[in-house]
């Protein structure tokens, strides 16, 4: 009887954690802007300097999936994917215009997030809006979970642009 009662309890409590979202750290290192970290899944944050890309990784990311447009202020792709490429880490870019949101490139990222040797992912933007606006559709479309709950992960991530909310609901609510 007590063994019973013991996978019981067992059985509650990992539903209980699976109930409960993650929970959201802010953290700081030179060169990332705006890093919200969801426990070991997923950072999403702003703008990321190669300097800072071996700390990053001593994090425990395994890919780096960079949101940036080549036009944007600051950018230097071709020195993210050798920094990311010379600590080990996967590097995966899908430009992402916030302005003029494309389906396609959300699907783009939805096949990469979905990818074991990408996990966990450090996923940015500039500031990073677009980074918890992917996963934001990440929670909905791959997680299943409700809009509400995916809704207040993603705000907490650093998702405040309003334009962009109406984008990426309007996406998993129309596939």
């Amino acid at each position: 009887m007590p063994t019973t009662l013991s996978a019981v309890l067992c059985a509650i409590s990992m539903i209980a954690a699976i109930a409960v979202p993650q929970q959201v750290t802010k953290e700081e290192i030179a060169g990332v802007r705006n890093l919200n970290r969801l426990e070991t899944t997923v950072a999403c944050a702003g703008a990321t300097e190669a300097d800072a890309i071996p700390a990053v990784k001593k994090l425990g990311f395994a890919a780096i999936i960079n949101l940036r447009q080549a036009s944007e202020a600051g950018v230097n792709l071709e020195q993210a994917e050798a920094a990311a490429k010379a600590t080990g880490m996967k590097y995966v870019h899908i430009p992402f215009n916030a302005s003029a949101p494309d389906s396609a490139v959300v699907d783009r990222f939805l096949e990469a997030i979905a990818k074991p040797e990408n996990q966990p992912a450090f996923i940015h933007c500039a500031s990073g809006n677009r980074a918890a606006a992917m996963w934001f559709v990440k929670r909905v479309r791959l997680d299943k979970w409700e809009v509400e709950r995916a809704m207040k992960e993603a705000e907490a991530l650093g998702l405040t642009n309003a334009n962009l909310k109406q984008f990426v609901t309007t996406y998993v609510q129309a596939k």
